[in-house]
This record gives structure tokens, C-alpha cells and sequence, in this order.
């Protein structure tokens, strides 16, 4: 059964938790306002009190219940053409097709930049061109086009170069590839300024002269959206026919929802229809490189978004990290299903491998980030580095840091050179790409860039202390101060009542992700029936309600953390504790499962 606070009470803490043991402060997400939406909600449309809920704490009207629980996405899908330098983009890569064009498409290392790149692959193909897929280096190239791999490209016979995730900042690179001869268009969704490189064209909703309101999509989905713009223009010219039918691009919204997913970017409009169709997609298995990934990643179940997350994004990324970096985009164009198998083994054996290598930086980075709060609440922004990082896994580093101290969170690896590689991660209400940005015009850092939520930079040696106090100074403006914040619970519940059913209602609501977070659900003074650590420094704990049923629990990754210690130091005792719900799948059974983000004593 839920339990709710009385809203004439709203400004207490939720059960008196004034400080949780990762230092938030406990309050439930509905004001009376809210609360008097969601009733509205369930009258009007028959829903769940818990659908309900959900829906009215996260902003939801009355009237768009309807199309927000069904995204249909032939009502949200906009016309492509409202992004600006799309109508030439499609028109360019139409011609490229129709000529018979050498392509080569130039992707990032990461998750969006792999599935862009497989998306766009297998788009072409299907339409009869078989482009090259080229991902930079991570640790010899960097981000993004360069000089040299443009020499290269030109030197392999490619005529046309589509950037994807990639190539709105790259004025050198893409110079050069005009003296060459190349032609480029970009299709990206990073932060910009006002200049653009030279490119035949540039499609980038985040662009300062796009009136598109679509900047809040990944990469992934500009590219699926200049995927119908061209093939619109292909269908015109008559491309298609008895010899070549016209490829069905929803088959590829699994690729759409993974890289949505993995990039953090919000789950709202257009991009919830992406990721809910997408998972259903996905569910078919009809993608080889992706079914291949789920085996060797023990996926048992539907696919969810925690799974594209946590589960197949990590192992996509360990080949940009410390591996290979077109392994990623490989697995996902292949049609092979023995090539697909064996690179999903080998992304598994990386995975496991930088698995290995964060542990030991995890280590080192969360010493300096306690040292640099020390007994205060610290800086709004934690930046942390060394010379012993791999570069490639500093951003696994400052999302651990972000999510253990709640607050922005900066690592960097330092090179020989004196050249620090940083990736940081934010937290809502911070925008850290536009802060980066602003440290570059200032002349903080060589460069940087990326979204809201997670950035990249450059930054020399001597300056680190110039950017901490940058970043400080900038973030705690914003924030106003309140590094940690708060924890907000949608409701209480007893063990009794965290049902599978239950959880089949709440997923009605999703799905769940940046923007539209998943609920929280605190069980109040529940005994810890047992407590242990197992795998990767998880904890592992059944929580008992007094009636005596028992939830299984876990908090990843906890061992060494405040929250883990308080767990175990618990065993046999009663806990306020508070995370979210899921289905464990395993061996035919499904039982209810907590994922445990924060406790409090009672």
C-alpha cells in the first residue's frame, strides 16, 4: 500500500530525514498541487493512483496523459526539414547515392557516436551504397575529424565524408578536407557557437540559427532524421523500385533508443517515442551485433533502459575506452552473425578489463575528491586528476564521483606531454558543456565542449587550479550554493507491497531516464535481514517488513562508500531505506528487486 505525506506539512523532511547517510535531505516530489493533479489524472483517465502520481510529480498535465502513456511516434515525428542545413545535407548524401559516391562515415568513439555511425551504415546500404565506417583513435587522435585522417580518407578514394556525433567544432580538419577536395556534411548535436567549420553542410539542432526546439536530441536521432529526409528525396527520384524496395527505417529505433539512452540526453518528447518504440525493436533480437552483445552480457528478459545504460552501452564504450574503438560501431552495422559474436566476446573481455582499470582509479580519484571537500560541504564542481589515468576511462571516473558526492564532477588524465584529457559529468540544473565552453573562451582550457549533462576538454598541467576555481565559482552561482540537494520520493512503501504487479504499473509511466527520472520509493524502518558484499564492491541485503516478507536489495558498487559501510554495519537492524524498483529475471523465476540509492536511520 502507498503512503503519502500530509501536504499541509510539505516542508518537513519525508519520515524526518533531514540528512541521509550520502548527505541529502529526504522530500516527497508532489507539493499539494501536484497531489491534487495527480488525482485529477486518475479520475479523469482511470489510471493508477501510482501512475498517477508518477505522472503529476514529474510535470505532467492532465490533458497530455493520453499521448505521454502511447508516444506514438508518427504524431511527434517532425518534419526533417525544420532543422536547419538539412534540405542541403539530404540533398548532398542523395546525390552521393545516386552517383555512386565513395562515402565514408566519420563517427565518434562513444555510444552515440557507434550507434550513429551503424544507423547511417546500414541506411545506405539498404539503399545501395556500402560506406566505410572510420572512428578516431581515442588516445592518438582525439575527438572528432582530423587533419590527417582526412589526408587519409581522400588518399582511399572517399568523396564524401559524413560526420556523425562529431565535426561542428573541427574548422582545421575540415579545411583541410575541402583542400583535398572532400565534400562534408555534419550531423551532430553538441553545443556550438557562432561560427560553423566549412561543410557543405552542418545539421545540428543545437546550432545558434536552428529553430527546431529539437536540441534535446542525441546524435542518433538527427541522424535517423536525415535518414527520412534523404530518403524521401531518393523515393522522388524514383531510387526505388522491383530491382531495390524501400528500407523500412523504423526496423532501426533499437539503434535510436541505445544511443538516446547512453548519452544521457532527456527522455521527453520525440526521444521517449525513439527509446519506447525502440525497446520493442530491440526485443525482436533482429539486429545480429546486438543480439550477440545481450548473450555475452547474460540479458535475460526484455530489454529496458537500465539495460541499455548499464548493461550493453558499457561494453560498447570499452572499445572507444581501451580497446579498439570501431569495434562498437563494427558489432552494430554487421549483418555476420559469427563476426558478431566473436566482437561481442571481445568488447565483454574489454569491458571486464576496464572494469579492472577503473576500480584502481575509482580509488585514487574518490582520495582526492574527499580531500578537496574535506570537512565542509567543498566545491560545487570536483575536479580530479593524474598522471597514472588512462585517458579513456576518466569519464567513467567522473560519472562515479558525480553520482557518490552528488554534484558535478570533473577527472583528468594527464599525458607526458603536460596535456590533461578530461571528461566531466553533471548533475539537472548544471549545464557543465556550457561552463566548458566558457573556460575555453576564457582561456582556461585548449578546448572542450559537449551537452548539459557531460563534456570533454583539454586543459594543460599548470592550469588545473585555474579551472577548479572556474568551474567552483561558475557552478555555485547556478546552484546557489546547495552542492548536495536533496532526494526526492515519490512514495513509501512496505516490502509487502513492492509486487511485481506493482512494478508492471509503475513501468506504464516510462521510460524512465534523464528528464523524466525514475521513482524512488522509500520503506521505512525495515530490517536488514542479511547484508554482504558481492562481486564488483556490490552490496547485497534482503529488507524485511514487520509482517516478515523480505525484498531483495542491492546497492551497486557500495562496498567502500558511506552508504555501503552504513549497510553492512546495519545487518539485524531497521533502516529507513530508499531506491528504485525492477524485475529480477533469472532462471524462469521474476521476483521483485531494489536497487538501493540511499538509507537513514529511524
Amino acid at each position: 500500500m502507498l503512503q503519502t505525506l500530509d501536504h499541509a506539512r510539505k516542508d518537513r523532511a519525508f519520515l524526518g530525514v533531514e540528512r541521509s547517510i550520502t548527505g541529502r535531505r529526504w522530500v516527497e516530489r508532489l507539493d499539494a498541487g501536484a497531489a491534487r493533479l495527480a488525482q485529477t489524472i486518475a479520475q479523469r483517465h482511470g489510471t493508477t493512483e501510482i501512475v498517477a502520481r508518477i505522472l503529476a510529480g514529474r510535470g505532467i498535465d492532465a490533458d497530455s496523459v493520453p499521448d505521454f502513456l502511447d508516444p506514438a511516434l508518427k504524431r511527434l515525428m517532425p518534419d526533417p526539414s525544420v532543422l536547419t542545413g538539412m534540405d542541403a545535407a539530404a540533398e548532398r548524401i542523395a546525390d552521393a547515392v545516386t552517383a555512386g559516391e565513395a562515402i565514408t562515415i566519420f563517427g565518434d568513439y562513444d555510444v552515440d557516436g557507434a550507434t550513429s555511425a551503424a544507423l547511417l551504415s546500414r541506411y545506405l546500404r539498404a539503399v545501395g551504397v556500402d560506406a566505410a565506417i572510420y572512428i578516431p583513435d581515442r588516445i592518438f587522435e582525439g575527438y572528432g575529424p582530423n587533419p590527417e585522417a582526412m589526408a587519409k580518407l581522400a588518399a582511399a578514394g572517399t568523396r564524401l565524408v559524413v560526420c556523425v556525433d562529431c565535426g561542428s567544432t573541427s574548422f582545421d580538419a575540415l579545411a583541410e578536407a575541402g583542400k583535398l577536395g572532400l565534400g562534408v556534411v555534419v550531423i551532430d548535436h553538441h553545443q556550438v557557437g557562432d561560427d560553423l567549420p566549412p561543410a557543405e553542410a552542418v545539421v545540428n539542432p543545437n546550432r545558434q540559427d536552428d529553430l527546431s526546439g529539437l536540441g534535446y536530441l542525441a546524435a542518433v536521432g538527427v541522424t535517423f532524421l536525415t535518414a527520412v529526409a534523404v530518403n524521401r528525396i531518393l523515393r522522388g527520384r524514383g531510387h526505388f523500385g522491383a530491382s531495390r524496395r524501400e528500407p523500412d527505417l523504423l526496423q532501426w529505433l533499437d539503434l535510436v533508443a541505445l544511443g538516446t539512452v547512453c548519452d544521457v540526453v532527456p527522455l521527453v518528447g520525440l526521444n521517449r517515442a525513439f527509446v519506447s518504440k525502440g525497446l520493442r525493436a530491440m526485443a525482436r533480437r533482429e539486429n545480429p551485433g546486438l543480439a550477440a552483445l545481450a548473450d555475452v552480457s547474460r540479458l535475460g528478459g526484455p530489454p529496458s533502459p537500465y539495460h541499455l545504460g548499464f548493461v550493453l552501452g558499457p561494453r560498447i564504450n570499452a572499445g572507444g575506452r581501451i580497446g579498439d574503438a570501431a569495434l562498437g560501431a563494427r558489432l552494430l552495422a554487421s549483418d555476420d552473425p559469427a563476426e558478431s559474436e566473436a566482437i561481442a566476446v571481445e568488447l565483454d573481455r574489454l569491458n571486464r578489463e576496464r572494469q579492472a582499470l577503473e576500480t584502481a582509479m575509482l580509488e585514487e580519484a574518490v582520495a582526492e575528491a574527499e580531500a578537496e571537500i574535506g570537512s565542509g560541504e567543498g566545491p560545487a564542481v570536483l575536479v580530479t586528476a593524474s598522471e597514472t589515468w588512462h585517458p579513456g576511462v576518466v569519464g567513467l571516473i567522473a560519472s562515479r564521483l558525480k553520482d557518490r558526492f552528488q554534484r558535478p564532477a570533473v577527472a583528468v588524465g594527464i599525458q607526458p606531454n603536460g596535456l590533461g584529457a578530461g571528461s566531466g559529468r553533471s548533475v539537472p540544473g548544471i549545464d557543465l558543456g556550457r561552463l566548458v565552453r566558457r573556460a575555453v573562451e576564457e582561456g582556461i582550457l585548449v578546448k572542450g565542449g559537449g551537452h548539459a549533462m557531460a563534456a570533454g576538454l583539454t586543459v594543460e598541467r599548470s592550469r588545473l587550479g585555474d579551472l577548479r576555481g572556474f568551474l567552483a565559482d561558475q557552478a555555485s552561482s547556478i546552484a546557489g550554493g546547495d552542492a548536495v540537494g536533496s532526494l526526492a520520493i515519490d512514495a513509501a512503501l512496505a516490502a509487502t507491497g513492492a509486487t511485481v504487479d506493482l512494478i508492471g504499473l509503475v513501468e506504464q509511466a516510462g521510460p524512465f531516464g534523464t528528464g523524466h527520472p525514475e521513482p524512488v520509493f522509500a520503506f521505512p524502518m525495515h530490517r536488514l535481514g542479511y547484508v554482504e558484499t558481492i562481486g564488483n564492491g556490490h552490496v547485497r541485503a534482503a529488507l524485511k517488513s514487520p509482517d516478515g516478507t523480505a525484498l531483495k536489495a542491492m546497492a551497486f558498487r557500495a562496498a567502500d562508500t558511506e552508504l555501503g559501510r552504513a549497510l553492512l554495519d546495519s545487518r539485524g537492524q531497521a533502516l529507513h531505506v530508499a531506491g528504485t524498483l525492477s524485475v529480477d529475471r533469472w532462471q524462469g523465476r521474476t521476483q521483485p528487486s531494489l536497487r538501493i540509492i540511499d538509507a537513514a536511520p529511524g
